[in-house]
């Protein structure tokens, strides 16, 4: 994984999860974003880590990735017994607020790429309420078909002279985090792959409370939304991550008390 040398990671079944304060993350992000590096930030749940275990190409994409932020409570609980210590979780929406104030201040163009044209909207009416002072680079919807060739390279170009130093990309997962992995080196811009968090804020979908998302339920609250569309994703994904994730925390704290015991003899 290509990571700044200021970034710490913890392996969480098998991907290098940053585990750096929220502030820190942001940070990284923004500073790739103002000397318009083409990186690649990867915001990883549940689902897209078993996606990745399950799928040697997509696991390839991940682990070329710049920065995996933990986005899901089950990430940050699996970080927080690994390493006995406290971590942030570095959720999409978080993410996306965060970028959004600090652009705001520091006059640094953002890109919204994906969805259609209403949430696109309404999301550029949010944010101009929110954020008046937001360079606000450009809004594409992409149609759910692959692009031509020729209209691949229009969006590049679109993208890179809009000037933008940060591209939001709403396509889905994995959809999203390939075509970044694809396009990096090509678009000069930091891409942060948020997913769903475009229909939620532009108030489309409704948002978890926060105690629903601060008590890891978050999932439960969106399967009570999609019922149709996410039962089967999370009856897949969730028990063997459970298990992996028990079974990678068990045998990590084996082993330190079994070096802490032969460290006393």
């Amino acid at each position: 994984m290509s990571i700044s040398k200021n970034l710490i990671s913890e392996s969480v079944i098998g991907f290098s999860i940053a585990t750096n304060p929220f502030a820190e993350q942001i940070d990284l992000i923004m500073h790739w974003g103002q000397q318009r590096l083409s990186r690649v930030v990867c915001v990883a749940n549940v689902h897209m880590l078993m996606e990745a275990r399950w799928n040697e190409t997509f696991a390839k994409v991940l682990n070329h990735a710049d920065l995996l932020t933990p986005d899901g409570m089950p990430l940050v609980w699996t970080l927080n017994l690994l390493s006995k210590s406290t971590h942030d979780r570095v959720a999409g929406m978080y993410i996306l607020h965060a970028v959004c104030e600090r652009a705001s201040a520091s006059g640094l163009p953002v890109y919204f790429l994906g969805t259609d044209e209403l949430t696109l909207g309404k999301m550029r009416q949010r944010l101009q309420n929110e954020y008046p002072k937001l360079t606000i680079a450009g809004m594409e919807p992409l149609p759910f078909r692959p692009l031509t060739p020729e209209e691949d390279a229009q969006v590049v170009k679109d993208i890179n002279a809009s000037q933008a130093g940060i591209v939001f990309v709403a396509l889905g997962c994995p959809k999203q985090e390939i075509w970044m992995y694809q396009h990096r080196s090509k678009i000069k811009a930091a891409m942060v792959g948020i997913g769903g968090v475009f229909p939620i804020y532009a108030g489309i979908k409704k948002h978890a409370p926060t105690w629903v998302q601060d008590s890891g339920l978050e999932w439960l609250y969106r399967l009570t939304q999609e019922p149709g569309r996410l039962w089967q994703r999370y009856f897949k994904t969730i028990p063997p991550f459970v298990y992996l994730s028990v079974k990678q925390v068990v045998i990590t704290r084996l082993h330190r008390r079994i070096n802490r015991m032969l460290r006393a003899f």
